[in-house]
C-alpha cells in the first residue's frame, strides 16, 4: 500500500507547542542572520557572543537593555491586546508619537505644576491622544468596513509628520542651534529613575500594565468577549456580542498603551520631543507580540530579549565595526521565521494511505 505525507489541521495546539515554535523561530532567525555576518567576514559565533555580553554582561549593559525593553513592552502589550480581538493594529508607531506629543504639550503648557500633578497629567494626556489615534481606524472598520491594516499604517505617517511639523515649527527651541527639538522639559516632568542608571518609572508601569491585562483577559467579561471575537467573530456576533463597541474599546486601550510608551520615552529618556524620537519601537512591538503569542507575561520576557538585541547590536558597531542596521536585519529575519513556522502551530505532517 502506498503512503504519502499530508498536512492535517491540529484540533487544539497546546500552549507549550506555541512557545516552542517561537523559540524555534528565534533560532532560525539567528541561523539565517549568521549568513550575512559570515559574508561580511565576521565569525557569527563571536558576533553573537559579543551581542550577549554587550546586552547582559554587566549591570550597566543590563540597565540599558531594560531601557530599550520599556517602550517595547508597553507598545507590545498594546499591539497584543488588539491582535487578541483580531484587529490588526499596525499603528503603534504613530500612537507612540501621539502619546509623546500629548505628554510634551502638557509639560510645556504647565511647567510650574509640581511633579505629583504634572506627571500624571502628562500620562493621561498622552494616553488619551494615543487612544483617539487608535479609535479612528476602529470606527472606520466598524462603520464602513475599511481595512484596518491600511488605516493604522497610514496613521503612522500622519502622526510622525505632525510631530515633525511641531518640532521644526511652533514648538522648536530657539536655543537648539537649528536642531528639531522642543525646549527641554522641566525637571518636574522627568520620570524618576534608579540611581546611577537610566531605568525609569516606565518599566514599573509596563509590569503593572502586563499584570492588569492578564487579569482583564482571563477574569473579566470584556476579556472573554475579546478572546471570543478574536477566535470567531461570527460566533461572537451570534452570541449577541457588540463587535463594534468591543473593538473600539480594545483599540482605545491599544492606542493608549502604545502612547504611554511615547510619554515614557520623552519624560524618562529624551527629556524633550524631537525628530526621530523612536527608532521603530512601534514596528518592533509587532514582533514582540507575536513571539509572546499575545500573552502579557510572555511579552515581558520577549521585550527584554529584543531590547538586548538592540543594545547588543550597538556593541557590535563599537567593538566589531559592524553597522547597527544588523539589529533590524535580525529582527526582520526573526519575523519572517515566525511567519514561516506559523503553519506548524495549526497543522502537522501525517502519513496517509494514497487513494
Amino acid at each position: 500500500m502506498i503512503r504519502r505525507l499530508a498536512l492535517e489541521k491540529r484540533p487544539d495546539p497546546s500552549p507549550r507547542l506555541l512557545y516552542l515554535l517561537s523559540a524555534l523561530a528565534i533560532g532560525i532567525g539567528l541561523l539565517l542572520g549568521a549568513i550575512p555576518l559570515w559574508w561580511m567576514g565576521t565569525p557569527p559565533w563571536e558576533a553573537y557572543h559579543e551581542m550577549v555580553r554587550g546586552a547582559f554582561g554587566s549591570v550597566y549593559s543590563l540597565s540599558e537593555t531594560l531601557v530599550k525593553a520599556t517602550p517595547l513592552l508597553l507598545a507590545g502589550l498594546g499591539v497584543g491586546v488588539a491582535f487578541r480581538a483580531a484587529f490588526w493594529n499596525i499603528g503603534a508607531e504613530g500612537q507612540l508619537y501621539m502619546g509623546a506629543m500629548g505628554g510634551t504639550w502638557v509639560a510645556l503648557t504647565y511647567p510650574g505644576l509640581p511633579a505629583p500633578l504634572l506627571q500624571p497629567l502628562m500620562i493621561a494626556a498622552g494616553c488619551l491622544a494615543g487612544a483617539f489615534w487608535g479609535l479612528m481606524p476602529a470606527v472606520l472598520r466598524a462603520r464602513w468596513r475599511v481595512n484596518e491594516i491600511i488605516t493604522t499604517l497610514m496613521c503612522n505617517y500622519i502622526a510622525i509628520l505632525w510631530v515633525d511639523f511641531l518640532v521644526y515649527g511652533p514648538w522648536k527651541d530657539p536655543r537648539a542651534f537649528g536642531f528639531p527639538f522642543t525646549p527641554p522639559l522641566p525637571q518636574t516632568a522627568r520620570l524618576p529613575s534608579l540611581p546611577g542608571s537610566r531605568v525609569h518609572l516606565g518599566l514599573l508601569l509596563g509590569l503593572l500594565v502586563a499584570a492588569g491585562l492578564a487579569v482583564l483577559l482571563k477574569r473579566t467579561r470584556l476579556g472573554y468577549e475579546i478572546r471570543i471575537i478574536g477566535l470567531s467573530p461570527g460566533a461572537a456576533r451570534y452570541a449577541g456580542m457588540n463587535l463594534g463597541r468591543t473593538t473600539s474599546l480594545v483599540m482605545a486601550l491599544s492606542g493608549g498603551l502604545a502612547a504611554l510608551a511615547g510619554v515614557c520615552e520623552v519624560a524618562g529618556i529624551q527629556g524633550q520631543l524631537r525628530h526621530g524620537l523612536s527608532p521603530g519601537y512601534g514596528y518592533t512591538a509587532i514582533i514582540v507580540a507575536w513571539l509572546a503569542r499575545l500573552d502579557p507575561w510572555a511579552t515581558i520576557v520577549v521585550s527584554v530579549l529584543l531590547g538586548g538585541l538592540l543594545v547588543g547590536s550597538d556593541m557590535l558597531q563599537i567593538a566589531m565595526n559592524l553597522p547597527v542596521a544588523g539589529a533590524y536585519m535580525l529582527q526582520g529575519l526573526i519575523l519572517f521565521s515566525i511567519l514561516g513556522v506559523e503553519f506548524l502551530a495549526g497543522y502537522r505532517l501525517v502519513w496517509r494511505d494514497a487513494r
